[in-house]
C-alpha cells in the first residue's frame, strides 16, 4: 500500500470515530470524499483475435476502423460484426485526414490508476471517414478550441510503454 493510500486509510479511520462515516479530504482540491473501505485491483485478459490487425497497424503509425462490407457502416472502435445489419463481413479503413474537435474536458480529479499523470485533457473528434474517436489530447490544454483542426496521431503512452492513438490539434 501507499504511503498516501495509507494516509488516507489513516484519515478514514479518524472521522469513521469522530463523524461515523470515512470522509477525507483531497489535498489538492479540498473536497470532501468517501473512503471505500473495499480495495479494487483488477487485471484482466481480453481476446483480440478478431481486431488484432487495429494493433498491428497502431505499430505502423495507422489508426484504423472497420467497415461493413454489407451495409458500409464504420465502426471505430473497430469490431468484427456489424450492430447495424448483423454482417460478420469486414473491411479495414484507415482513419487519416483532418477532424474536428468536437468537444474536451481536462482531467485534474484522476482514477488511481492514472494519478501518476499530470492534469491531462481528453476529447471527441470527429473525422473525415464520419466516425467519432475518443482519445487523449497531445498538446497545450489552453489552445483547445471546440471546432478546431485535429488528426490522429500514433505515440507510445508513457511509462506503461504502449502505443495508442492520440488527438493531436493542428
Amino acid at each position: 500500500m501507499s504511503d498516501e493510500t495509507e494516509k488516507l486509510k489513516e484519515s478514514a479511520e479518524e472521522s469513521k470515530k469522530k463523524f461515523g462515516s470515512p470522509i477525507v479530504v483531497d489535498q489538492k482540491t479540498s473536497s470532501s470524499l468517501w473512503f471505500d473501505q473495499r480495495e479494487l485491483n483488477v487485471r484482466y485478459l481480453i481476446s483480440i483475435n478478431r481486431i488484432k490487425k487495429f494493433y498491428e497497424e497502431l505499430s505502423k503509425g495507422k489508426v484504423m476502423a472497420t467497415k461493413c462490407n454489407k451495409c458500409g457502416e464504420i465502426y471505430f472502435p473497430p469490431q468484427s460484426y456489424c450492430n447495424k445489419c448483423g454482417s460478420n463481413s469486414m473491411s479495414w479503413i484507415e482513419l487519416s485526414g483532418s477532424g474536428e474537435l468536437l468537444t474536451y474536458t481536462i482531467i485534474n480529479v484522476k482514477p488511481q490508476s492514472f494519478s501518476h499523470y499530470p492534469d491531462y485533457a481528453i476529447g471527441i473528434a470527429k473525422m473525415p471517414q464520419g466516425v467519432n474517436v475518443l482519445a487523449w489530447i497531445d498538446g497545450d490544454v489552453r489552445s483547445l478550441r471546440v471546432g478546431m483542426k485535429v488528426r490522429l496521431e500514433v505515440k507510445r503512452r508513457d511509462p506503461e510503454g504502449y502505443l495508442t492513438y492520440w488527438i493531436k490539434p493542428e
